[in-house]
């Protein structure tokens, strides 16, 4: 499963055996250089063993959605990921990122939270994300929606809405957190729709490139 998420990444996936490991481990290595290493165990739960569904459900808490290091590691590789029916897996890897930085923003209270949605209706339509943004809503994180503006959120759902019809709002899909407390995490995830289905971005928690992404965002959008 895990070989079968990277196919044709940047990433390459191979089987070593380590005598001093006594549980299976996933390492992620930059050349010879070690970077990360997790259980296996661990990602399995967090992507390997997970359906898309918990998230759209909400079946899957936000408080719980939590990052192996090996997956962290991963931030400024460029993915070209194939969403369902193409893959089962691919497009997950973005869904976990994309949650992950919700839980940083919830969890932080303050700061700029900018998330695309390509459909603002798909807030209201999937029950698990209606939920996180709501919660988002009552913090003092300053949050900002944006997409094709189908859905038009109630007064009491205290988000801002950024609506438009173009190729920015249609195929985009980010989403961005910039703490107040500059010591505190900063992460963004960009992607775009190259071709229906298919998406290429990446991730990245380095604190001038995520601030220098969301000043482009609240410029052009």
């Amino acid at each position: 499963m895990l070989e079968r998420m990277f196919v044709g990444q940047e990433v390459d996936v191979r089987d070593i055996e380590i005598e001093e490991e006594v549980q299976d481990m996933v390492y992620l290595l930059d050349g010879e250089d070690i970077v990360a290493k997790s259980p296996l165990a661990a990602v399995q739960e967090s992507i390997l063993l997970v359906n898309s569904d918990l998230y759209v459900t909400g079946a899957r808490e936000l408080d719980a959605v939590d990052l192996p290091a090996v997956i962290e590691g991963l931030e400024n590789v460029p993915f070209r990921l194939r969403g369902y029916p193409e893959s089962n897996k691919e497009k997950l890897l973005l869904i976990t990122v994309s949650r992950y930085i919700e839980r940083l923003a919830l969890e932080n209270d303050g700061g700029t939270h900018r998330a695309s949605f390509q459909r603002l209706s798909r807030i209201n339509d999937e029950q698990g994300t209606r939920a996180v943004y709501e919660r988002l809503a009552q913090t003092d994180t300053d949050t900002h929606v944006y997409g094709m503006p189908d859905w038009t959120p109630p007064p009491e759902f205290e988000v801002t809405m950024h609506g438009g019809w173009d190729g920015d709002f249609r195929d985009s899909w980010f989403v961005v957190h910039v703490p107040e407390d500059d010591s505190l995490p900063h992460a963004a995830l960009v992607a775009i729709e190259v071709e229906s289905r298919t998406w290429k971005g990446l991730w990245t928690y380095d604190i001038d490139t995520v601030r220098e992404i969301n000043r482009h965002i609240e410029r052009e959008l």
